[in-house]
């Protein structure tokens, strides 16, 4: 008999890159797909999909290499429990950027073959992603590397610093939610609809945070994030108390970018739970706002020099004084996953707050089954 393979995801605009995977999937196996619902992608994306799961599922039942396929009636990104118990598959298949540590605990636990596709096209044909091809948007995301919450004065107050920022290229359709600037990107999108505009980057930055920020807003977003998707390369904004820089530092030598986009490896997780509060049991004192600034600092340093040793020190140590401060930016769950990869990687944090968001670890070497980025030039 032949082994059971299962597959599930999105597949909106359905693709020679979608058909490319399933085709690989199905050389282990017969081939059954579960498809995310219309409601579990908006809640996961925050969009509606082109395609509804009806004409989706009409589409992927079609193909030649699919056994069978369905809409599953989970959510999350574990929206194919129930399905997944049913069929008790041999092979769970995914995409390197449809990877995360519970589909692979899961599949242990229950004894499936977990295995990841890196993305390969048909013959001569062109690399194909959803993202790409809705060109929906080219506004970018943003990651803070280090000293993120500093740009708040609640923090500042008690130690000026920098809060470090990179601005990423939109080639993966990044969680909503996920700590990478999502709330800001769609207020550019409302302003500016398909890209950030020529002129001066800082003052567009300000038009966006007066937009997402107007008198009255009860939790003021911080400025790195409006700043953080309209200017290109690495960043340091300084803040001495202020909701705005008193100081912009930004690098776009090619060099130093692609040497930090070489040690950027992402890892999704799962998405935190209704209403979590992150800004609960904060804990915010001087001695912890003086250490987040030090390794701020120490990250700038270390990145001008390309020291990766350092970086990853310094990161590290950024995001502890960070989970000092806000100790609900994480779980035990989160934690333990950290923790598994500690003694292989140079650093780590994470974006986004008590999920949603993505494992960030900075190493010379690869992480398998992790994503890349693109820094905006």
């Amino acid at each position: 008999m032949k082994k059971k393979v299962f597959v599930s995801g999105c597949y909106d605009m359905l693709h020679s890159g979608h058909v490319a995977f399933f085709e690989e999937a199905a050389r282990y196996g017969d081939l059954y797909v579960g498809i995310g619902s219309d409601r579990t992608i908006n809640k996961l994306k925050a969009r509606k999909t082109i395609n509804s799961d009806a004409e989706r599922l009409y589409m992927v039942k079609a193909l030649k290499v699919v056994k069978d396929a369905w809409i599953n009636q989970g959510g999350g990104l574990l929206d194919f429990l129930e399905e997944l118990n049913v069929l008790q598959p041999d092979i769970f298949f995914v995409n390197a950027d449809g990877h995360t540590p519970d589909k692979e605990a899961l599949c242990k636990e229950m004894g499936i073959e977990y295995v990841v596709s890196k993305r390969v096209p048909h013959g001569n044909l062109p690399a194909r992603s959803t993202t790409a091809l809705r060109q929906e948007c080219k506004i970018p995301y943003r990651i803070d590397l280090a000293g993120g919450w500093i740009d708040q004065p609640y923090v500042s107050k008690y130690a000026s610093g920098s809060v470090l920022t990179i601005c990423i290229e939109p080639d993966y359709e990044f969680n909503d939610r996920s700590g990478m600037s999502t709330s800001s990107r769609k207020k550019a999108i409302e302003l500016w609809q398909t890209d950030i505009p020529d002129g001066d980057k800082e003052k567009l930055a300000k038009t966006l945070f007066c937009f997402e920020n107007p008198p009255g807003t009860k939790y003021v977003s911080g400025s790195q994030d409006s700043l953080g998707i309209t200017t290109p390369g690495l960043n340091n904004f300084y803040y001495d108390g202020g909701y705005w820089p008193s100081e912009i530092k930004s690098v776009t030598d090619s060099d130093i970018l692609t040497w930090i986009e070489e040690r950027i490896w992402m890892i999704p997780l799962y998405p935190r739970l209704d209403n979590y509060d992150v800004l609960a049991n904060t804990n915010i004192n001087e001695y912890s706002a003086e250490r987040l600034s030090a390794a701020a600092s120490k990250c700038w340093d270390a990145l001008l020099a390309k020291d990766a040793q350092l970086v990853g020190e310094a990161i590290s140590e950024s995001f502890e004084a960070q989970i000092a401060m806000f100790p609900n930016m994480v779980t035990p769950e989160i934690l333990s996953q950290i923790e598994g990869f500690k003694s292989n990687v140079l650093g780590w944090k994470m974006s986004g707050a008590g999920g949603g968001g993505y494992l960030i670890f900075f190493s010379e070497n690869p992480i398998e089954n992790a994503i890349q980025i693109r820094i905006r030039r």
